[in-house]
This record gives C-alpha cells, structure tokens and sequence, in this order.
C-alpha cells in the first residue's frame, strides 16, 4: 500500500512524481497495490455515493468542528473503505493524476487527522485498510502506520533542518515526527547518498535502517518521439519565441529554488536570449522575485527594456512541458538544496544540456554532464549562462553526455533497487 498523501494534487509536485513512479515500479515488480486517500468527507456505508464524494471537488460534505474535534481526541484506528469504481463516474479526467493500482482506498480526512492527532499528542494514528496489507510504504513523513504491516517512510530531504528559513513547517515538530519515525519504521528510505547522510546525523537513526534507492522518471514515448518540428510549432505558440532559443526554469517558485539569484545572474549577463520561469509562486516567492516585481512596477517610459525578456508563466501541462523542456537552449536549476533534484534528470533525459548546483545532491544526479556553479555566486551563474549561450559545442556535449548520465537512472535500475529493498520485508 501506498499512501496518495500528494496525489491528490492537481499541478503535482516532486514527491507526487515520486509516489506516481513508486506505484507503477511496484506494479511492474507483480505486487498488488493500492493507494490508500484521505479525501474529504466521504464515510458513507453505500458504496455508490463513496465513489461519487471520491471525485467530488468538495470532498463530499462540510465540515463538522465537533466530529474534527472527536477525530482528533479519539485514540482509535482509522478505518478505511475501499473506493469502488464501477464505472458509474466518468473518470478520464482523472487518468493523469491516478496512480497506478489494483485497489483505492479512502479514509475520511486521514491526512489532517494524523497529523491533529501528533500535534496533540505525539502519537502516530493507526489505519486499518479493508483487506490484508503486507508492506506499506508511506512517501513522505506522516504519523501513519498500517499494525502488522512493515511500515517504511520515504525521506526526501532534511532540507526543514538544513535551511530552516526556506520553508514555513513548525520545525519544532518536524525535528519530533523525524526522531518519531527513526524509532518506530521498519525501514526509511530516501533518494540520495546526501540525503541519507543527513537522515543518519540529524536524527540519530542507525545506518543499516536507511536505504538510497535514487529515482527515475518515465516521460510517455509519445512525448520523447514527438518530431522537432511539432515542438518547434508548440513552442513558439506558447512562448512567441524560437526553438533552442531560451533558457528555462520550472519549479516552485520558493526560496531553495534560488530564482531571485538565476533572475539576478541574468540581467547582468547581457544574454539576448529569453529566461521562461515556469512555475506558482509558494511560500516567500516575493523575496525571490523582488527584482522582477521592481521592474515591473516602474512607469511605462523608464521600464527596463530586458524585463520584457523575462517570461513567467504559472502552469503548463506536463505534455507542454515536456515540449518546453525540449525546445530550451539550456535548462537552469542552481537549486541551494536538493533531496534529488528531478528536473535536471528530466532535462538529461530529454537531451537538453543543464546548468545546476555543486551542492547536496545535484552532483550525484548530474555527475560530470552538466555545467555545475556554486548557486550563492551570482557570478558564477552568469558566467555560466553565458557560457553555454555562447558554445553551441559545449551544449552538444553536455546533451550527448546527459542522455548517458539519465540512462543510470533508468526504470528498471530503479525497479531492481526497489525490489531488492521489499524483499527484505515480504
């Protein structure tokens, strides 16, 4: 079983991308998955009204301070229901957000009730799915556990601890969920030798209780095979500019992002070439993007002619990045901290040439097919910016050397290590 804890998010995430992954790998391997949800509301015994409210954008009922209350207080387990899909909710909508799976459970609110109930109490909540689960692997750090199941959790990154002022968690209670699942997994599991060094020294747990499995993205045959000449057409529909002809960030627009450097870097640089910020903005996105704002907010007359060479768009379609992504001159990801760093493996895999970090974990994702800077060197980026605009060689290089760097990350290498981690525990 494995949790939908970020599924549940249209624009998807890094870890969503991880857990859609981790269910289709499992699948892969023969296991019989499900994917356990906390939508809503949706409690009913009928089974009809349950697969209704699990495709309701409303969760299928308001909410009840009391009952929340009594959730929260009761020490009881959580019992989930099993999701019928009976075909009577038409749900193609649906097909790219649902994860691989044999079965889908839900329990009502799961996710915010777990975590009432740590903040409370300390205490990890107790689910009991409606059938017999082996191994649950939960894909993100929740005070969930399945009795009698091997219960892992995923760890991507210490990054709350490392730089505390790039995000918003209660840190406090961060660090006690950390030590809480350290003492009580059966097993963590995280994505980079980075990251596990970080697991190890900051929450004190035993080096043979944490497993690197790295990741692998899977982009559609469809979308690899698509002729240049359609994603030149895309591209230039989408963006008014040429093929090859821009560089490219997507990602939250957050402080670990270091957007505020990459925009900084290339003003001063002079590159004709447009910078395409893909991404919303998050938590203290205003910091990053002061500069750009700034500019924005002078009187028409004075703006600076190179903000109009700065293109933000909020969200595209996986398949319209994948166009974006291939069409980029170079993608930039000078990222201040990575558990993995999933764009600069996309951007290899799509024979795109990168400029990323020298920190955490980009070098072992990047190894030595990409062009690293020290992402607190504004200079640094710029020169770099300016290096692979100017060296169409250097970019040929770093595409030949990125497609053999991403093929370490294939699926069935990452298949291989899953299936070497499970068995220890079925």
């Amino acid at each position: 079983m494995i949790d939908g804890y970020n599924l549940a998010l249209e624009k998807g995430t890094g870890v969503a991308t991880y857990a859609r992954n981790l269910a289709h790998e499992v699948g892969r391997l023969g296991h019989r998955t499900s994917v356990l949800y906390g939508h809503g509301n949706m409690g009913s015994r009928e089974p009809l009204l349950r697969e209704i409210a699990f495709f309701d954008g409303d969760g299928g009922g308001r909410r009840n301070r009391l009952r929340d209350v009594a959730r929260i207080v009761s020490p009881f387990a959580v019992r989930a229901r099993e999701v019928p899909l009976s075909g009577t909710v038409v749900t193609r909508q649906f097909d790219a957000r649902l994860p691989h799976h044999d079965v889908l459970y839900n329990a009502p609110d799961l996710f915010r009730r777990a975590h009432g109930r740590f903040h409370a109490w300390g205490s990890t909540t107790a689910v009991r799915p409606p059938a017999n689960v082996d191994l649950a692997h939960w894909t993100y750090p929740l005070p969930l556990r399945v009795p009698g199941a091997a219960n892992l959790y995923t760890l991507h990154d210490l990054v709350p601890l490392r730089l505390p002022y790039t995000t918003l968690d209660n840190k406090r209670r961060y660090l006690a969920l950390l030590r809480n699942i350290a003492r009580r997994a059966d097993h963590v599991v995280t994505v980079s030798e980075c990251s596990r060094r970080d697991i190890i020294d900051l929450t004190g747990i035993t080096p043979e209780r944490v497993t690197n499995t790295y990741q692998s993205v899977a982009i559609p045959a469809r979308l690899l095979d698509k002729p240049e000449a359609q994603v030149a057409r895309e591209v230039e529909g989408a963006l008014g500019t040429g093929y090859k002809s821009y560089f490219l960030f997507w990602g939250s627009i957050e402080p670990k992002k270091n957007i505020g450097r990459i925009v900084e870097a290339y003003l001063a640089s002079g590159i004709e070439a447009p910078l395409v910020i893909v991404g919303a903005r998050a938590w203290r996105a205003e910091g990053e993007l002061r500069l750009l704002d700034a500019m924005a907010a002078r009187p028409a007359g004075r703006r600076d002619r190179r903000r109009g060479r700065v293109i933000q768009i909020p969200y595209v379609p996986f398949a319209l990045l994948v166009s974006l992504i291939r069409g980029a001159r170079a993608a930039l990801f000078p990222s201040l901290y990575e558990g993995f760093g999933l764009p600069v493996l996309e951007a290899m895999l799509l024979g795109t040439p990168v400029l990323c970090a020298d920190t955490a974990s980009l070098p072992e994702v990047a190894g030595d097919a990409a062009l690293k800077v020290d992402p607190y060197d504004t200079a640094a980026i710029g020169a770099g910016m300016r290096a692979l605009d100017a060296d169409a060689d250097l970019r040929a290089d770093l595409a030949r050397r990125g497609l053999d760097q991403a093929a370490r990350f294939s699926p069935e290498r990452y298949r291989a290590r899953l299936d070497t981690l499970y068995q220890r525990f079925l």
